[in-house]
């Protein structure tokens, strides 16, 4: 402990001493480009790697941090800020991927083999740097991340801790790119640079893995099916990317793949959760697009490890939550006693509570699952319908049609006392459409709230109903995306949507809300946190069923009080 009886951290002691675009060679010769920020004096100190495709200049950008949406807002500035931790005794490097940037090489998709094992290399060159004391750690959020974990899923010897928040795509396909089969296109504007990541990748060599891996006529007819697709011929640069590749190779791979498969579990870090051997915190917010990867690495890894979830995306560039991390870091870097390790291995902030609270596992223990039923009346009860078999019902044209969001609703009574939900919601119910297919958007809120975003949500294509139950977890369900299985219209299914967790406290009065729609429009700000969906060419017919015979609920986890 400090002196003063508080726990010890690094202080701001020292000067930065930087050096630009230094190459470190991979195990296979490409130049990797490296910038280090190192303190400014003599001694050997404890390294932090941040990687990925962004542009490493870009991640030390001098606008005041920015909250999403604003003129000088930039999602790609994510590495955390390296004079921070340089002052504190910790090199910093912040380093280009293979193929963008200043680094050498090609950049072969999203997540290749040559990612993982780029950042292994450079932890070990780190280590024998001369002002180096041999011990690394990984840092910076969303890609930043997914990297801190390929990185240690390689397990190089002289990496001692991760710290991955806001992680994107541990599961390529369902965390990624099709979550619940409905392919999200946010790549479009991250790749190239449009809102709201404005500046996207650092581009310079990057290519398509399909077109690098597939022979010609295999894969023309996959571009041939693609173009296919009544629901991507409705979006003019969807059809023109299919016919002119190089203006987004990552993308032009997503729509060759649209079900689950080989493509992405070689890309997968969640395929290698087992082979992480040092310790992990894994951190960052509910609701976001972000959500559900932290729970399934959080559960998955078997290290010591913590987890910090909070209510909001943040500003950019990045600089919250750095006095937690440098407590990571001082613990495991610099053999610091911070405390970190004494206290609960779950924290975490709920919407509408002012205190932070703690938890030992996830779902939380304390956990009650409770059923509220869709009643008819657009009602949403403990107890069921059972005399009232007329389905609610909407009808959703196409975007070329209209930008108007159909949906149907349920809300509760207001509530007699307060309620804690926190976990993954689940919501089951029973439909019938007059189409192959469509796309079910469903989401909590708090009814009549002035909030944006909804407290949680998620997606499932309807041809991608099939449960796999025997591949469900305690925080999230399974569904076979490897294969379609077209809608029988007319046809009453049954469809169980894992949300995306949330922590919100729905205070005596207020009243819970569930609403089930089938579209994200790209200029409603309420898709803005995940950029957009894919959505039905076709006009649909949507007849929600809540009777006797076909009980529709949503599961919602409920946490004690503390009195």
């Amino acid at each position: 402990m400090g002196e003063d009886g508080g726990w010890a951290a690094s202080e701001p002691q020292h000067g930065v001493k930087v050096e630009e675009n230094v190459f470190v060679p991979a195990r296979d010769g490409v130049g990797l480009a490296v910038d280090i920020y190192r303190p400014d004096g003599p001694g050997r100190f404890p390294a932090l790697l941040a990687m990925s495709p962004y542009g490493k200049t870009l991640q030390t950008f001098e606008t005041p941090p920015q909250p999403f949406g604003k003129s000088c807002f930039e999602a790609s500035v994510e590495s955390g800020d390296p004079y921070f931790y340089a002052r504190r005794g910790y090199v910093y490097v912040i380093a280009d991927l293979r193929g963008t940037g200043d680094s050498e090489g090609a950049y072969e998709g999203l997540f290749s083999r040559h990612e993982g094992e780029d950042g292994a290399d450079i932890v070990e060159w780190l280590a024998r740097q001369p002002w180096c004391d041999g011990s690394i750690g990984t840092a910076g959020i969303c890609y930043f991340s997914s990297m801190q974990l390929h990185i240690a899923a390689e397990q190089p010897p002289h990496l001692k801790c991760i710290a991955p928040w806001e992680i994107f795509g541990d599961d390529l396909y369902n965390h990624g790119e099709y979550e619940g089969g409905v392919l999200n296109i946010f790549l479009y504007g991250l790749y190239t640079g449009t809102y709201p990541a404005r500046c996207g990748y650092a581009i310079k060599n990057v290519k398509s893995a399909m077109i690098l891996n597939t022979r010609p006529d295999e894969l023309k007819k996959l571009v041939d099916k693609a173009l296919a697709d009544p629901d991507l011929k409705q979006y003019p640069y969807l059809v023109h990317l299919l016919r002119y590749p190089e203006k987004n190779p990552i993308l032009f791979d997503f729509m060759l793949n649209p079900l689950d498969g080989p493509y992405y579990r070689e890309r997968s870090v969640s395929e290698r959760l087992d082979k992480i051997n040092v310790p992990c915190y894994v951190g960052g917010p509910f609701f976001s697009f972000f959500s559900q990867p932290q729970m399934n690495v959080f559960n998955r890894v078997d290290v010591p490890k913590k987890m910090f979830l909070y209510t909001d995306m943040g500003t950019r560039p990045w600089r919250a939550h750095h006095d937690e991390l440098l407590r990571w870091y001082d613990y495991w870097l610099k053999g610091m006693d911070t405390g970190i390790m004494d206290e609960p291995p779950i924290r975490y902030h709920t919407t509408g509570l002012t205190q932070m609270k703690a938890a030992q596992q996830w779902p939380i223990e304390t956990t009650r699952w409770t059923d509220f039923y869709f009643n008819s009346l657009g009602g949403l009860s403990l107890e069921p319908d059972y005399y009232n078999d007329e389905p609610d019902a909407f009808v959703q044209q196409a975007l070329y049609v209209t930008e108007e969001r159909k949906r149907v609703s349920y809300v509760s009574a207001p509530l007699p006392e307060d309620i804690q939900v926190t976990g993954p919601p689940r919501i089951t119910f029973h439909a019938a459409i007059d189409q192959p297919d469509t796309k079910w958007r469903v989401e909590v809120r708090e009814a009549d709230s002035d909030a944006i975003y909804p407290l949680a949500s998620g997606w499932l294509k309807a041809s991608h109903r099939t449960r796999v139950p025997e591949k469900d977890t305690p925080w999230e369900i399974a569904h076979d995306h490897t294969k379609e299985v077209p809608v029988v219209p007319g046809e009453i299914n049954e469809y169980v949507v894992q949300l995306r967790p949330m922590s919100h406290l729905f205070r005596a009065g207020k009243q819970i809300k569930v609403e089930i729609s089938s579209i994200d429009i790209p200029t409603d700000i309420e898709t803005y946190d995940v950029m957009w969906h894919v959505c039905n060419s076709a006009t649909t017919m949507h007849k929600v069923y809540r009777d006797g015979c076909h009980q529709s609920k949503a599961s919602l986890p409920v946490i004690p009080l503390d009195k």
